[in-house]
């Protein structure tokens, strides 16, 4: 049965998805109205077969930008559509099928129930995943319970999540960063920086191999460089903030 909802929406950003693509497409479409899917630029034909899906289908929606800009740019630009429509909460979530679309229910209804928060999926592997990629998010987990003094963020790093839009959308506009593969972890310590409380629900994830259409955009050195720098920023400003934070934490405030 497909909810349709005024105030949330799905928000699929995609760059060179495969075919996969249009399987987590018609899944979130099976379970939500409205699915929005933002195309950042895409070489590989999909904007042209997600179009035409959107064509035949008024709960679909497929904004195209011409070049690719990265992963929170692409949100961003989901977002201020999203907001100027009038919509105030969006689910996010990757375009490859990783995802279970068979929970979008259940994180909106927890979202609608707690509309201040931010409701975070916490992974839940199996034998697809990668050792390395499992074991390097622990670090990056790490930092970011750090950086927001044990603020409750479950996982920092999986992008299958509800976000308010407005205090999003703050954050982005004042700062120049979280643009690409660091818009996730990123996103969820400012957020808590400002207040919005972590709600985290477990979720399966799936890695796909590449005989499965699996495609991933993950590069090893320049993504670890990247959340390196980001923590190494979010670090020195969490040491400016921390007085702040601790005087929240005293108040009992999020």
């Amino acid at each position: 049965m497909t909810t349709i909802s005024t105030s949330h929406l799905v928000l699929i950003p995609s760059y060179n998805p495969g075919e996969k693509v249009y399987e987590t497409v018609r899944a979130a479409r099976q379970y939500w109205q409205p699915v929005w899917v933002v195309v950042d630029g895409s070489t590989d034909g999909t904007a042209a077969g997600l179009q035409a899906m959107a064509a035949e289908d008024d709960g679909l929606r497929v904004i195209v930008q011409d070049h690719n800009q990265g992963k929170g740019a692409a949100v961003l630009h989901g977002i201020d559509l999203a907001a100027a429509a009038g919509y105030t909460h969006v689910l996010t979530m990757d375009s490859d099928g990783q995802h279970p679309a068979e929970l979008i229910p259940a994180f909106m209804a927890t979202s609608m129930e707690q509309p201040s928060a931010m409701v975070l999926g916490v992974p839940v592997f199996d034998a697809s995943a990668p050792s390395l990629r499992v074991q390097g998010r622990r670090v990056s987990n790490a930092w970011a319970n750090l950086e927001t003094l044990w603020a409750g963020i479950g996982d920092s790093l999986f992008g299958f999540r509800v976000y308010p839009i407005a205090p999003l959308q703050q954050v982005m506009r004042h700062q120049p960063w979280m643009r690409h593969f660091d818009f996730d972890p990123e996103a969820v310590v400012r957020l808590c920086w400002r207040g919005v409380k972590p709600v985290n629900l477990p979720a399966p994830v799936r890695y796909y191999s590449v005989d499965e259409g699996g495609v991933s955009h993950f590069r090893y050195l320049r993504d670890n460089v990247l959340l390196s720098w980001m923590h190494l920023r979010l670090l020195l400003e969490f040491v400016l903030r921390l007085p702040v934070l601790l005087v929240r934490r005293m108040l009992g405030r999020p």
